[in-house]
């Protein structure tokens, strides 16, 4: 099923772009939220198992994919970020959701709970948690704010694998797919970043990793699943523990070897999160 890109306006005038497949609109939508530095499309392959059944929306932040880029790089504190995901979901008309999120897409589902809890029917958290590795922000924060440049896909690929090795992509044909929704050809001919790389700026002007548990624990009302790479360079095996301890309901679905972050179509994860979906009404 071939999605609707939607384009809407966040409270500012910046244009936020969506990608949006139908389904039943008496069913609770699912919310896509992605990582930093992702677009929309990395979740066309959860999208195609649901669209049908219940309406899907996958939302690009300020500065990503089709979305506008901000004039300064202030307006990619992630307090603004959550303001747009609000933005979007009143002229997007989705005042309930189950929303998913990736790494940072997680961070702004937890950021829901306390702030528009009225909106969430439940929550997927994809390997992230209250509390991010060190290990993690030092890689995603290189990565961020560098332009490789490369001039084929297979040079993209070559970079992404030396900084990204553990994501659990299964061969070859998927690391190419994956550097394709990483870059895209610029006037130049060659591959550049799909988001504004002055982000990194931001990052790290908010400082160091925070202590998030009190926003976590707004999902304690919730149906909430935690997918997990075991070997994620974000999520380390001590706050899997405490998440668990704190939300002895949280439904855990890990997968062994892999880094950050499951794609959510391996086939360990993609059974368990249906049928956790499924069962929103």
């Amino acid at each position: 099923m071939t999605p609707r890109h939607r384009r809407v306006r966040a409270r500012d005038g910046l244009g936020l772009s969506a990608l949006e497949w139908p389904g039943d609109e008496e069913r609770t939508p699912l919310l896509l939220l992605t990582g930093i530095c992702r677009t929309a499309w990395d979740y066309e392959g959860l999208a195609a198992r649901h669209a049908g059944k219940r309406r899907v929306v996958a939302l690009e932040y300020m500065g990503h994919g089709d979305s506008d880029r901000a004039p300064e790089v202030s307006r990619y504190r992630p307090e603004r970020a959550v303001g747009d995901v609000l933005d979007a979901c009143a002229a997007l008309h989705v005042s309930r959701a189950a929303v998913v999120g990736t790494s940072f897409g997680g961070l702004m589902a937890m950021f829901l709970s306390v702030l528009r809890p009225t909106l969430l029917r439940g929550v997927v958290l994809n390997d992230i948690g209250p509390r991010i590795d060190p290990r993690g922000l030092q890689a995603v924060g290189g990565f961020a704010g560098h332009d490789p440049g490369a001039e084929t896909i297979d040079e993209a690929v070559a970079y992404l694998r030396t900084i990204m090795p553990l994501i659990p992509l299964p061969d070859e044909d998927a690391w190419r797919h994956f550097a394709g929704l990483t870059y895209k050809r610029g006037e130049d001919g060659r591959l550049h970043p799909r988001w504004d790389t002055r982000i990194q700026q931001a990052m790290e002007a908010g400082g160091g990793a925070l202590d998030l548990g009190p926003v976590f624990r707004g999902l304690r009302p919730f149906p909430a699943m935690l997918v997990w790479g075991e070997a994620s360079e974000f999520l380390a095996a001590e706050t899997v523990r405490a998440m668990v301890r704190d939300k002895p309901d949280l439904e855990l679905v890990s997968l062994p070897g892999a880094g950050h972050a499951p794609t959510l179509t391996e086939p360990e994860i993609a059974g368990p999160l249906d049928r956790f979906l499924d069962a929103i009404p």
